[in-house]
Protein backbone atom coordinates (compact mmCIF):
# COMPACT_ATOMS: atom_id res chain seq x y z
CA UNK A 1 0.00 0.00 0.00
CA UNK A 2 2.67 2.42 1.01
CA UNK A 3 3.97 1.77 -2.91
CA UNK A 4 1.35 3.02 -4.12
CA UNK A 5 0.54 6.35 -2.23
CA UNK A 6 4.52 6.81 -3.52
CA UNK A 7 3.97 6.82 -7.13
CA UNK A 8 0.72 9.02 -6.70
CA UNK A 9 -1.14 7.24 -9.27
CA UNK A 10 -4.45 9.05 -10.09
CA UNK A 11 -7.57 8.17 -12.24
CA UNK A 12 -8.26 11.05 -14.79
CA UNK A 13 -12.18 11.81 -15.31
CA UNK A 14 -12.98 11.69 -18.84
CA UNK A 15 -15.94 14.46 -20.12
CA UNK A 16 -19.49 12.97 -19.40
CA UNK A 17 -21.51 11.67 -22.01
CA UNK A 18 -25.99 12.06 -22.04
CA UNK A 19 -27.25 8.64 -22.50
CA UNK A 20 -28.37 9.47 -26.14
CA UNK A 21 -24.74 9.27 -26.64
CA UNK A 22 -23.80 6.16 -24.74
CA UNK A 23 -26.85 4.52 -26.87
CA UNK A 24 -25.48 5.76 -29.89
CA UNK A 25 -22.24 4.19 -29.25
CA UNK A 26 -23.68 1.11 -27.98
CA UNK A 27 -25.55 0.38 -30.85
CA UNK A 28 -22.49 1.15 -32.90
CA UNK A 29 -20.14 -1.00 -31.29
CA UNK A 30 -22.68 -3.74 -31.04
CA UNK A 31 -23.69 -3.29 -35.23
CA UNK A 32 -26.78 -3.83 -34.35
CA UNK A 33 -28.27 -0.44 -36.39
CA UNK A 34 -29.15 -2.29 -39.43
CA UNK A 35 -31.34 -4.58 -37.37
CA UNK A 36 -32.50 -1.94 -35.24
CA UNK A 37 -33.51 0.58 -38.05
CA UNK A 38 -35.38 -2.09 -39.88
CA UNK A 39 -37.94 -2.83 -36.94
CA UNK A 40 -38.66 1.25 -36.63
CA UNK A 41 -39.32 1.11 -40.04
CA UNK A 42 -41.73 -1.69 -40.02
CA UNK A 43 -43.13 0.19 -36.36
CA UNK A 44 -43.27 3.53 -38.91
CA UNK A 45 -45.74 1.24 -41.27
CA UNK A 46 -48.03 0.16 -38.51
CA UNK A 47 -47.84 3.67 -36.68
CA UNK A 48 -48.75 5.67 -39.80
CA UNK A 49 -50.72 3.39 -42.17
CA UNK A 50 -53.05 2.06 -39.73
CA UNK A 51 -52.69 -1.63 -41.63
CA UNK A 52 -50.83 -3.24 -38.93
CA UNK A 53 -53.79 -5.81 -37.70
CA UNK A 54 -53.76 -6.54 -41.57
CA UNK A 55 -49.94 -7.28 -42.80
CA UNK A 56 -48.99 -10.52 -43.14
CA UNK A 57 -45.06 -9.83 -43.90
CA UNK A 58 -42.94 -7.20 -43.97
CA UNK A 59 -39.89 -7.20 -45.81
CA UNK A 60 -37.07 -4.16 -46.40
CA UNK A 61 -34.14 -3.99 -48.50
CA UNK A 62 -32.20 -1.18 -50.87
CA UNK A 63 -34.77 1.42 -49.35
CA UNK A 64 -37.54 -0.83 -50.50
CA UNK A 65 -40.54 -1.84 -48.12
CA UNK A 66 -42.72 -4.50 -49.38
CA UNK A 67 -45.61 -5.48 -47.78
CA UNK A 68 -48.21 -8.28 -47.80
CA UNK A 69 -51.83 -7.50 -46.87
CA UNK A 70 -54.25 -9.95 -45.41
CA UNK A 71 -57.11 -7.49 -47.81
CA UNK A 72 -57.63 -6.63 -51.41
CA UNK A 73 -59.79 -3.95 -50.60
CA UNK A 74 -57.12 -2.60 -47.85
CA UNK A 75 -54.33 -2.76 -50.16
CA UNK A 76 -56.58 -1.22 -52.86
CA UNK A 77 -57.04 2.11 -50.37
CA UNK A 78 -53.15 2.50 -48.94
CA UNK A 79 -52.19 2.26 -53.00
CA UNK A 80 -54.04 5.62 -53.93
CA UNK A 81 -51.75 6.89 -50.57
CA UNK A 82 -48.09 5.52 -51.41
CA UNK A 83 -46.31 8.62 -52.03
CA UNK A 84 -48.00 10.14 -48.41
CA UNK A 85 -47.57 6.78 -46.81
CA UNK A 86 -43.54 7.34 -47.69
CA UNK A 87 -43.71 10.77 -46.61
CA UNK A 88 -45.35 10.18 -43.28
CA UNK A 89 -43.13 6.84 -43.09
CA UNK A 90 -39.45 9.00 -43.47
CA UNK A 91 -41.27 11.93 -41.02
CA UNK A 92 -41.43 9.24 -38.55
CA UNK A 93 -38.21 7.57 -39.24
CA UNK A 94 -36.60 10.98 -38.57
CA UNK A 95 -37.78 12.19 -35.56
CA UNK A 96 -37.33 8.47 -34.15
CA UNK A 97 -34.19 8.94 -31.78
CA UNK A 98 -33.35 5.24 -32.39
CA UNK A 99 -32.88 5.14 -36.06
CA UNK A 100 -29.80 5.78 -37.66
CA UNK A 101 -30.09 7.80 -40.37
CA UNK A 102 -26.20 7.59 -41.71
CA UNK A 103 -26.57 3.91 -42.16
CA UNK A 104 -25.55 2.56 -45.13
CA UNK A 105 -27.68 -0.70 -45.67
CA UNK A 106 -30.50 0.52 -43.96
CA UNK A 107 -31.50 4.23 -44.60
CA UNK A 108 -35.20 6.10 -44.96
CA UNK A 109 -37.96 4.34 -47.39
CA UNK A 110 -37.42 5.11 -51.08
CA UNK A 111 -40.52 2.79 -52.51
CA UNK A 112 -43.27 0.89 -50.81
CA UNK A 113 -44.77 -2.38 -52.47
CA UNK A 114 -48.28 -3.39 -51.43
CA UNK A 115 -48.43 -7.04 -52.23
Amino acid sequence: MAEYKKRNYFVRRKEALTMEEVIEEYIKSAKIASGLNTQRIFAAWDECSGAGPFTLKRYFRSGVLYVTLKSSVIRNQLSFQKEALIEKMNATLSGDPLFTSDNRTVGFIKELVLK
